[in-house]
């Protein structure tokens, strides 16, 4: 069968250009002098961009930000709302249309950035500043034109190193009135996760001479015990160095907070409540976790205004050379007993593997090439070798890119590949091409020379090995049980441990496969080969054309109806090129001609639909009554702050798994009624598209992919409950609350 070749070498050029699109990705940002694109203001030292989150449209009473990203070169960084021991904090002065008012930056936590013997407060890498917009009840929306808002921005900022430059930039951008504004959405939640919780008990300073006694009340318990860095909101109070370094003191008496620092010999006149935020010198893992909190603390007692010193010596050593950032740790090795319990689990998590509805179409197409070979038992061992090395090596590249990505600093989980809906699309194209094949509609024989369409028969091992890789690309998305546990050990690994972990996952999914070719009891119960193979290959069209079906949903999720739509009438496109192609003489020459060009023009008028992102969050719930709700860090954090337990489903529209499970036992009605009756909050953390929130969120519960199911109770552990959900299994989970 020679289209299995030329399928498996289409599926190897879509590989390599995904993983070059992923690597891209993470490629070091390197600026033209002084370029400037609209919303984009280019300078040697920082890229900065006007960006925008709708995700309902522009309307009263919808939430709408704006903000500023930042992403400075090595070394540089900008500076806090207080910047500390010197420096001045970003301005944003906007023109906003009629009906739109801008609120004040909603700064994320800075981090201490120590110039010679000074503290500076600031960011550097990639940062956010959002801000907030109240669209007023009198707003209206333009009824001509386009149907866009023009927004305006003059932003100035102080970006330093060795020297210190001020900058400036002009931004516009055109905001559509309609639809959502969600390009940035990840950017604008990883902001918010960034930014202090307002905390709910009391905090009282008292002062003492020159120095302040601080004691906060209120923070959760799991900053009880932790060593806290402290940013005053208000300049010149305390000194920055001191706070800092040595020259202050915090402990934990009982639930309570307490310091004492040393009051800024530049302090003006005696605030009656003093803004401060705490923040976790040890961030957590989870990058979505709460980590720094904001108090109001009652000021006892009045300093006196010291004669304000000249600064002069501060702004000489705020030339000095930065301090290194301190290495990231690598990955520490795991004891025996873990690594051989991983390996166990991702061997049994690949042999279940085989069972994923996701799997179906190919592997069923694998059974054609083992009753081809009849009593060739020799054909058979060799089939079944290359099988199972084309599955573990795939395993084994998958598993390192991810690897990789995440070493770079990409927030990667298991089944990334069909986060990118590019990817999505070039796949159901691939298996629309391979299921007209089987349906007979063409041979490839007839578009490539005969040399190349007998490939398959000569290389037989060569096809078996590619039916390997073909596999593991369909396979990928699902998760078996026994698989995530072994995919959350295995990224935290060592590299060659984890690999160690993939490659047991990919042996486990082939094992089947090679049982059969090395035992001749399993061969000999599959029928002679004859007649019934063609009529195998006709009915294998359908469950291919079923997974393109899958494909265009789950494109539909990531780029919208829009986009599902887009890559609905290419495809309709390229099945007419394709039947043209059959045709003989002029005929063929000017209807493929037609089709070319007019596929060409369709690609260019309405393809850059399927890769256009939407809002997820607002898809989440299914009808108005639904009790499901979006997922996010700081909602689980408030739900279980109020005492009240939480169900998260992690899961994923490309998830096979998943939309089984959710269509089964989260829609039984015993477990529905089990949830009310306990009152257990529902939240759905949806990952079809790239969520550095949700993956860090995974990698906390030590998984890499979907689904998982997590029960929370306020006091207790969370429960992990298996990727293949029961209804026993969540009634039983529910009753020990």
């Amino acid at each position: 069968m020679p289209h299995r070749l030329l399928s498996h070498f289409l599926f190897a050029l879509l590989f390599i250009a995904s993983s070059a699109s992923w690597t891209g990705a993470s490629a070091q940002f390197n600026p033209k002098p002084g370029a400037r694109a609209g919303s984009v203001v280019t300078t040697p030292r920082v890229r900065a961009e006007l960006v925008a989150h709708a995700p309902e449209g522009v309307g009263p009473g919808q939430p709408l930000w704006l903000g500023l990203q930042i992403t400075h070169q090595p070394e540089w960084h900008t500076y806090w709302k207080n910047p500390g021991d010197s420096g001045l904090p970003t301005e944003l002065a906007w023109t906003l249309p009629a009906g739109l008012t801008a609120g004040d930056i909603a700064w994320p936590v800075p981090h201490t950035i120590r110039i010679g013997t000074l503290a500076n407060h600031g960011y550097e890498g990639t940062v956010l500043l959002p801000v907030p917009v109240q669209v007023g009840p009198d707003f209206k929306a333009p009824l001509a034109g386009n149907g866009t808002l023009d927004v305006r921005l003059r932003a100035t900022w102080l970006v330093c190193r060795v020297e210190c430059i001020p900058e400036e930039g002009e931004f516009a951008l055109q905001l559509p009135v309609r639809g959502s504004t969600a390009l940035h959405a990840a950017a604008f939640a990883q902001s918010q996760a960034d930014q202090p919780l307002a905390l709910a008990g009391t905090s009282q300073v008292q002062v003492q001479g020159e120095r302040l006694q601080l004691r906060v009340h209120g923070l959760p318990a799991a900053a009880r015990g932790q060593t806290l860095a402290l940013f005053a909101e208000t300049p010149e109070v305390l000194v920055p160095a001191a706070v800092s370094g040595k020259d202050w003191t915090q402990a934990w008496d009982g639930d309570a907070w307490t310091a004492d620092l040393p009051l800024s010999p530049q302090r003006g006149d005696t605030p009656e409540r003093l803004p401060l935020v705490l923040a976790l010198e040890q961030r957590p893992a989870d990058r979505a976790a709460p980590h720094a909190w904001r108090t109001v603390a009652d000021v006892n007692g009045t300093w006196a205004a010291a004669a304000r010193a000249s600064v002069s010596p501060a702004l000489a050593a705020a030339l000095e050379a930065n301090q290194a950032a301190s290495p990231t740790p690598a990955p520490t090795s795991a004891s025996l007993g873990t690594l051989l319990a991983a390996l166990a689990g991702g061997l049994l998590g690949g042999l279940l593997l085989n069972l994923m509805p996701c799997v179906f179409p190919v592997l069923a197409i694998k059974v054609l090439g083992f009753a081809q070979h009849g009593s060739n038992r020799r054909a058979q061992r060799l089939a079944g070798a290359a099988y199972t090395g084309g599955v573990v090596l795939s395993f084994l590249a998958l598993g390192g890119l991810l690897l990789g990505l995440r070493a770079a600093g990409e927030q990667l989980g298991w089944g990334f590949q069909l986060q990118s809906p590019a990817v999505v699309a070039l796949l159901a194209a691939l298996f629309t091409l391979i299921g007209l094949n089987l349906a007979g509609l063409f041979e490839f024989g007839q578009f490539v020379p005969r040399r190349l369409a007998t490939l398959q028969a000569r290389h037989p091992v060569g096809d078996a090995f590619l039916s390997g890789v073909l596999a593991v690309a369909i396979a990928s998305p699902c998760t078996a049980p026994f698989m995530g546990a072994s995919l959350g050990f295995a990224v935290a690994m060592p590299g060659a441990q984890a690999l160690a972990v993939f490659a047991a996952l990919g042996l486990g999914m082939a094992l089947p496969y090679l049982a059969a070719s090395l035992v001749p009891a399993v061969v000999g119960w599959l029928p002679r080969p004859g007649p019934w193979m063609a009529t195998f290959r006709h009915a294998m069209a359908f469950p291919m054309f079923a997974t393109v079906v899958w494909l265009v949903w789950v494109l539909g999720q990531q780029s919208g109806i829009d986009g599902a739509g887009a890559l609905l009438a290419l495809l309709v496109t390229g099945c007419a090129l394709v039947w043209s192609l059959t045709l003989r003489g002029r005929t063929r020459m000017v209807i493929a001609s037609c089709l070319i060009a007019g596929g060409a023009w369709l690609a260019s008028a309405i393809g850059q639909n399927i890769t256009k992102p939407v809002e997820r969050a607002a898809q989440v719930a299914v009808g108005a009554n639904s009790a499901w709700h979006a997922w996010s860090a700081e909602r689980t954090a408030e739900l279980m702050t109020a005492g009240q337990p939480v169900f998260v489903d992690f899961t994923a529209a490309w998830c096979v798994t998943c939309q089984y499970n959710k269509r089964t036992t989260l829609t039984d009605s015993s477990v529905l009624a089990d949830f009310a009756e306990r009152k257990v909050a529902l939240l759905r953390a949806d990952w079809t598209r790239r969520d550095p929130a949700i993956t860090a969120a995974l990698a906390q519960l030590g998984r890499s992919g979907v689904p998982v199911y997590v029960l929370y109770a306020p006091g207790k552990a969370p429960v992990v409950l298996t990727e293949i959900l029961s209804v026993a299994e969540v009634r039983q989970a529910l009753a020990a609350l």
